[in-house]
């Protein structure tokens, strides 16, 4: 239900067109639309019941913004202004650049090819987007080796290299003609749009006569040459009769859900596709807008000569905004293009879906199996404890948490444990005790949510410990299981209930699994803090017999050298840096490099 705050503001919204912005309880912008309507569009947020990423966004509106706009052009630009200022969360957010590469034809006295993945307002001539940066440099080996331009680095008083190959006018030792440059770039622009022809029987003549004058490598090379037409250019599908750069948009929306497949038509071919996924808060007609408008202003995404979308969309509006016409297929192979976009677009989407569903399996599922099988209401969070002592020294207790069947790392706990003080480190009982008061006894304090079961790692002495403990002292009803292992350390089963009865999982089934996974987290989580904690306590021991080395240096040495063999390694500067005066130091090194006296045998 919307405040009275926010009831107030949608009685003064306009029947007028513009662009909205929804904010937090923070004042930060979480969504930016744009609107024909201002006054119906927002409070349709408001009025009508939500699901998914739309309901999400709604809950955490505490206020909203508008700006009146006068034509649905400027509402348009004005979203896309917005969204690219403040990204906000819940909107489609694209990254700046494209990472795709070009071939671009420098503008300069002696022009030269190169790839980029930067596109400038420089007068030079722009090819693109290929693939991936192989098949540009495929490309443009090509083009160097047929059509050349400049490859060196300019005038040196002799040819290149290159020149001698074939494969630079000579610009490094000549002034080459304008006109010859002239005619070699209109010859690979004409190659680039898609006229092979050409250049196939210039290079078949090539071929032959090398071959008739015993020239046989000269052959080869030309041969693959030909190969590469074949095989790089030609293979593509031809999918229009004329060679107008085009962009292709389409899309398929479902869930919650949209599918935008982008099809990059480049010298009458199918040259590239993306495809993006998106959750939604819009209609799939202001999403898919919204999605076109902001695909252009990234900064390395060239215009096309002309953009194809389906039908539905405000063509005029976007052609107005993109400058370049926008257009809908009605018939031919482009209408095909678009069914093929469209069919992609779903394709995708299914897969995603599908994706989603079996991680579903294997995490809220299996915590739903798991809370079956212990014949406990569905439950979301679930907590596991082990502990790790060598014979009783320096005992620890580490404690993960599950939600829904991964991992909440950010709220795993390290516990060292007082077993000095209260009890023998080796205890397990009363480690458990110990730790499960502590946890507990804070969440109380904190009011925190409790976990829905609690799992302990080992049997019923860690099980009926953690019971004793959450109803008799703490008053708490939580569920606690005892994870069981087998001879070989594995993962077996579970004990449960009053009567510690060992539940059996299907070992095949997503609960077991996900009982493993928790298992074996837990134990990695606990052996780890073991270590760390024992060998810091190791080395603190080692230094604590040695005169001058009190509790204030042996932190310092602690923190900056952390092992024992690191201190004996460092030189006396080093340790004197610490404040550690040289005679200390000195005897520092002397007593940890010095090998111990044996026993003597008696």
């Amino acid at each position: 239900m919307a405040s009275a705050h926010i009831e107030h503001k949608l009685s003064l919204l306009p029947d007028l067109p513009g662009s909205y912005q929804m904010k937090d309880i923070n004042g930060k912008i979480i969504y930016v639309g744009k609107a024909k309507n201002l006054k119906n569009r927002v409070r349709s947020y408001f009025k009508s019941s939500h699901d998914g990423k739309v309901a999400a966004m709604v809950s955490q509106v505490a206020d909203f913004d508008f700006i009146v706009t006068s034509t649905d052009k400027e509402a348009f630009l004005l979203e896309i202004t917005l969204i690219q200022k403040y990204q906000p969360y819940y909107n489609i957010k694209l990254k700046k650049g494209t990472g795709y590469p070009y071939i671009k034809i420098t503008h300069e006295r002696d022009p030269k090819i190169e790839i980029t993945g930067t596109i400038r307002k420089d007068g030079g001539y722009y090819f693109g987007p290929y693939p991936n940066v192989y098949a540009a440099q495929e490309t443009m080996h090509f083009i160097q080796k047929v059509y050349p331009l400049r490859r060196c680095n300019g005038y040196q008083g002799r040819p290149c290299l290159y020149y001698h190959m074939g494969q630079c006018l000579g610009a490094c030792f000549r002034t080459v003609p304008e006109k010859e440059y002239t005619d070699q770039i209109e010859r690979i622009k004409r190659f680039l749009n898609g006229n092979v022809g050409k250049a196939k029987a210039s290079l078949t003549a090539k071929m032959e006569r090398a071959a008739k004058n015993l020239q046989f490598e000269r052959a080869a090379e030309i041969r693959d040459q030909l190969h590469y037409i074949e095989q790089t250019v030609e293979k593509q599908k031809i999918i229009s009769h004329d060679n107008t750069t085009r962009d292709l948009f389409n899309f398929y929306m479902d869930k919650g859900w949209i599918s935008i497949q982008v099809f990059f038509i480049r010298q009458a071919r199918l040259m590239k596709r993306e495809s993006r996924l998106f959750p939604v808060v819009n209609t799939a007609k202001e999403e898919f807008e919204s999605f076109i408008l902001q695909f252009y202003s990234r900064k390395n995404n060239v215009k096309p000569r002309e953009v194809l979308v389906p039908a539905g969309l405000d063509n005029k509006v976007l052609a107005d905004i993109l400058e370049i016409p926008v257009r809908t297929p009605q018939r031919g192979e482009k209408r095909d293009l678009m069914a093929l976009a469209a069919k992609n677009s779903q394709i995708k989407l299914e897969d995603k879906f599908r994706l989603m569903e079996l991680d579903n399996r294997t995490t809220i599922g299996a915590m739903k199996e798991l809370m079956a099988a212990l014949n406990l209401p569905m439950g979301h969070v679930a907590e596991a404890f082990d502990h790790s002592h060598i014979q009783g020294a320096d005992p620890v207790s580490a404690m993960v948490q599950f939600v829904d069947g991964q991992p909440a790392k950010n709220n795993y706990r390290k516990y060292k444990l007082d077993a000095d003080k209260t009890h023998n480190g080796a205890d397990e009982a009363a480690n458990t005790r110990e730790v499960i008061r502590r946890r507990y006894t804070r969440l109380l304090k904190e009011r925190a949510p409790l976990p829905d079961l609690i799992l302990m790692d080992g049997g019923e002495i860690e099980m009926n410990a953690a019971k004793d403990v959450l109803e008799n002292e703490l008053n708490l009803d939580i569920p606690v299981a005892g994870m069981v292992k087998n001879n070989k350390h594995k993962t077996a089963a579970l004990l449960f209930g009053n009567a510690d009865q060992l539940i059996n999982l299907d070992p095949k089934s997503q609960g077991f699994y996900l009982l493993e996974r928790i298992q074996d987290e837990v134990h990695r989580f606990a052996i780890t803090f073991h270590r760390q904690l024992h060998a810091k306590n190791s080395l603190a021991s080692r230094l604590e017999g040695i005169k001058g080395v009190g509790p204030k240096t042996r932190l310092k040495l602690l923190r900056k050298f952390k092992t024992i063999n690191k201190i004996k390694e460092a030189p006396l500067e080093d340790i004197q840096e610490l404040g550690i005066s040289k005679k200390v130091a000195q005897a520092l090194k002397l007593s940890l490099t010095a090998e111990p006296t044996p026993a003597r045998r008696v």
